[in-house]
């Protein structure tokens, strides 16, 4: 298993089956895949239509909360369950292009030295509330944490599954991955994709577009960026080690 797609969805039935159609269309040439739904705590058919997928398709697999936690809390227990190495998250409204996996795929497996790469809605099919909120927050954001990422909230993205596991966890962690990865160490690269207007369904999330909520956010991540230390380890001679070995015995 080489990537596993993660989808964090809470009562987006009507979504469902459309998705994962498109996912697999776009992989199913391309590469050995799962898809993993977490289901936070629905209330509609959400569930029903995940298993009713699954009786014929075996890439699907189904993780429940028993009540809503949140979409980074979510998007945390795929990725704890998730068999690739590589992990691509997906909104579950249908608004992140499946399409546009391949192309991550292909930056990551073809000789990338990035550990993320973030989708970039340049084009969003939002309200034009939403798109000026979240571009008011994106800026207040890159100003702070110079994580020179121009759209963090993008759902759409691929990353390393080791890497994601050793970040500091906290609710709203998903909408700050570049500037955690780069804290440590890592590299982020941005890549546009398609951004598509919502078509079924209603938004169950609360969003980034939230200001005050975002700064607090932002300034605990400021704090982490702060505290951050990357040691620089030296390679030690093989025969210095083997000589201390000897004298221990």
């Amino acid at each position: 298993m080489e990537l596993s797609v993660v989808i964090p969805v809470k009562n987006e039935a009507e979504n469902i089956a459309p998705l994962v159609a498109e996912i697999h269309l776009a992989l199913d040439p391309l590469v050995g895949f799962e898809i993993v739904y977490v289901d936070d705590g629905s209330t509609d058919d959400t569930v029903a239509r995940i298993r009713a997928l699954q009786a014929r398709d075996p890439a699907l697999r189904l993780i429940r909360h028993e009540q809503s936690c949140g979409q980074s809390t979510a998007v945390r227990t795929g990725v704890k369950a998730a068999q690739g190495r590589w992990v691509a998250t997906l909104d579950g409204d249908g608004q992140n292009d499946p399409a546009d996996i391949p192309a991550l795929w292909r930056l990551a497996s073809g000789g990338g030295t990035a550990q993320l790469y973030a989708g970039w809605r340049a084009k969003r099919k939002d309200t034009a509330v939403k798109r000026i909120s979240s571009r008011l927050a994106n800026g207040i954001r890159s100003w702070l944490l110079g994580d020179a990422t121009p759209d963090t909230g993008c759902g759409l993205k691929l990353f390393e599954r080791a890497v994601f596991l050793e970040l500091p966890y906290f609710d709203h962690m998903h909408r700050f991955l570049p500037a955690l990865v780069l804290r440590a160490g890592g590299q982020v690269v941005s890549v546009k994709v398609n951004h598509r207007p919502r078509e079924r369904g209603k938004s169950n999330y609360g969003t980034f577009d939230r200001l005050w909520v975002g700064i607090s956010d932002i300034i605990g991540v400021a704090w982490l960026q702060r505290r951050a230390k990357r040691p620089v380890l030296l390679d030690e001679p093989v025969q210095q080690v083997a000589a201390r070995s000897d004298t221990a015995a």
